[in-house]
């Protein structure tokens, strides 16, 4: 159930191709609003961004469909800017970067790199070793790198301007057989 009413509309859609695929469904009702941009899974935690799109009704009722299964939902403050994953994003060890000026709280993750640019906040595991990102943070490229990563970057700066990402660019999906 997004935050933005304009977003609505998508849900039918969405709903019938995750059905496809085959995957578990669950709803999030009103007066929940949560946005995929506000959640966060590194490992069996799941940090979920409580702001202008996600409201405390909507995490209350992702932490009742994912407590049963093992996980921690961690409410995170998002002040400074529209979605937790423009601030923070993981790395495959479960390091949780960030572009400082965007976080409200780094000591609510367990483990968390700072990022020199705005842009390097954003990361897309393609595998344990292979991440993408944009090219406008070639700095943050070369940290990630420095780390033994294999980092891969593309030109997004259209989408940046409305604070889109590899992230909201992207849907993983597990492979299914």
């Amino acid at each position: 159930h997004p935050g933005a009413p304009s977003r609505r509309g998508e849900i039918a859609a969405t709903r019938a191709a995750a059905e496809e695929l085959g995957c578990s469904l669950n709803r999030i009702t009103a007066p929940g609003t949560l946005d995929g941009g506000d959640v966060l899974k590194v490992g069996d935690t799941v940090y979920v961004g409580q702001g202008g799109r996600t409201s405390p009704a909507g995490i209350a009722q992702l932490r009742a469909i994912l407590s049963p299964l093992g996980a921690t939902v961690v409410a995170v403050p998002v002040t400074r800017v529209l979605h937790l994953k423009t601030a923070v994003t993981a790395l495959p060890d479960g390091t949780v970067i960030g572009f400082p000026d965007f976080v409200d709280d780094p000591a609510l993750f367990e483990r968390f790199l700072p990022v020199p640019e705005e842009h390097g906040t954003a990361v897309l595991c393609l595998s344990d070793s292979h991440l993408l990102m944009s090219a406008s943070a070639p700095r943050t490229a070369e940290l990630i790198g420095s780390l033994g990563y294999q980092v891969t970057t593309v030109a997004i700066s259209e989408f940046e301007k409305l604070e889109g990402c590899v992230t909201c660019l992207s849907v993983r999906l597990p492979c299914l057989s």
